[in-house]
């Protein structure tokens, strides 16, 4: 095997390209590969952190909803007790105005009928008084007739 110059000339360009690939070319090449790299890791990283927050943010929106519904159930009841409470007030209430209302109208037939009875006894007497004086065909004076309708409304 004959080594020539030629032969020679381009082991040592090679070694030369070679190292000054290694020096200048290779660095920035290897460092946007790491760089590439990183940013990828990042990425599924920030990918990965997101499923996770997706995941509790759901979590989260599901213990809320669960609590607002239970809260719900609660205000729903409560305001059914308070509609309870507010009917058996207002039936109590109602009983008691409508006894008031059957008292005072009892009141006011005893009074009318009173007053009635009243009307009735002077008209009766009246009309007593005006047929005796016929049948005796005299007048009687005042005070016998207030004596006489006094006696008859006792007697009646």
């Amino acid at each position: 095997m004959n080594i020539n110059l030629t032969l020679f000339g381009q082991m040592i360009s090679f070694v030369i390209f070679v190292l000054i690939c290694m020096k200048y070319i290779w660095p920035p090449v290897m460092k946007a590969i790491e760089d590439r790299q990183s940013k990828i890791a990042d990425g599924l990283a920030a990918a990965d952190k997101a499923t996770q927050d997706l995941s509790d943010a759901k979590d989260k929106v599901a213990d809320m909803l669960s609590e607002a519904k239970f809260k719900a159930s609660e205000i729903i009841e409560q305001a059914n007790k308070r509609k309870s409470q507010i009917i058996d007030e207002a039936r109590v209430e109602a009983n008691k105005e409508r006894e008031m209302i059957v008292s005072l109208g009892h009141a006011e037939v005893m009074s009318e009928k009173s007053k009635t009875e009243d009307e009735l006894r002077k008209k009766l007497s009246s009309l007593v008084i005006s047929g005796t004086e016929k049948i005796i065909e005299k007048s009687i004076d005042e005070d016998l007739h207030k004596e006489i309708l006094d006696k008859i409304k006792a007697d009646i």
